[in-house]
């Protein structure tokens, strides 16, 4: 990897770190700032999100600050300029789930365009 993809990784980790951060869920202004107008995620139910029905749930408060997310097994490539595509393990002691998500470069910076989340089951 170059200089300038290992930076468009590290970016996008910051911001994905960001994102789980409860601090920064119950904050809209932040929240928006991390998702691309276009955002769509499928979570882990199997419902699929856009980035006004993500709002909801990240600001309404149902995040528990107690009880952080613990994510493991981070990885990031570049799959074409400006796009970058992360893979990693979330667990938030209820349960674990294999995350991906894309992030794509704009005029406002590295922003999540995509997100999925599978449920991984036990350790």
């Amino acid at each position: 990897m170059d200089h300038e993809d290992a930076r468009a990784v590290r970016a996008a980790i910051d911001g994905e770190l960001r994102l789980l951060d409860p601090v920064v869920r119950a904050s809209e202004a932040l929240v928006t700032e991390l998702l691309d107008p276009a955002f769509t995620e499928i979570g882990a139910s199997g419902r699929l999100w856009d980035a006004t029905s993500i709002l909801t749930v990240t600001v309404s408060g149902s995040v528990d600050p107690e009880s952080p997310v613990e994510v493991s097994e981070m990885s990031g490539t570049v799959p074409a300029p400006g796009i970058v595509h992360l893979t990693y393990l979330a667990d938030d002691r209820v349960r674990r789930v294999r995350r991906s998500s894309l992030w794509r470069r704009t005029s406002r910076g590295w922003r999540m365009y995509f997100h999925q989340g599978t449920p991984a089951g036990e350790a």
